[in-house]
């Protein structure tokens, strides 16, 4: 199976759970992220998530995933099946360095070979949208 990833880190100072606080509110991601906003669902194992995904270049869309993985204060993953040979797994994961003091990796994994050819198609605005997430991000936090 073929996979690629795309992943940007930020420092932030701010509690884990702070940071925590800002994305387990789904309603309010239009706050930080605008380029995954109307989000909706319940973090929960198994929970459903759904948002509108409008990366730059790429025609507006509804995602709907399911939570893979999550733990309060550190991680929420979700995934997608995208289609024959195509999935992926999207996730914001907080590692507190000290009180105060966090990084945000901020990433997707694609899997498969259309995955691929999708990463390496898309991957320059992709990873311009999810840096501008995480400064948006960081900015709500330390604000």
């Amino acid at each position: 199976m073929q996979t690629a990833r795309i992943e940007k880190r930020v420092g932030i100072r701010a509690s884990s759970d702070r940071i925590w606080e800002i994305i387990a509110d789904l309603p309010n991601w239009d706050r930080w992220n605008p380029y995954e906003t109307a989000v909706e669902g319940t973090i929960a194992f198994g929970g459903t998530i759904a948002l509108t995904e409008a990366l730059p270049g790429l025609p507006e869309r509804r995602v709907a995933g399911r939570i893979g993985d999550w733990q309060p204060y550190a991680q929420l993953v979700w995934t997608e099946k995208r289609g024959f040979l195509f999935s992926m797994i999207r996730y914001v994961e907080i590692e507190e360095l000290e009180p105060g003091s966090c990084i945000v990796a901020n990433g997707a994994t694609f899997l498969g070979l259309r995955g691929e050819l999708f990463h390496d198609k898309h991957r320059k605005a992709i990873r311009t949208a999810y840096g501008e997430i995480g400064e948006k991000l960081r900015a709500l936090a330390e604000g």
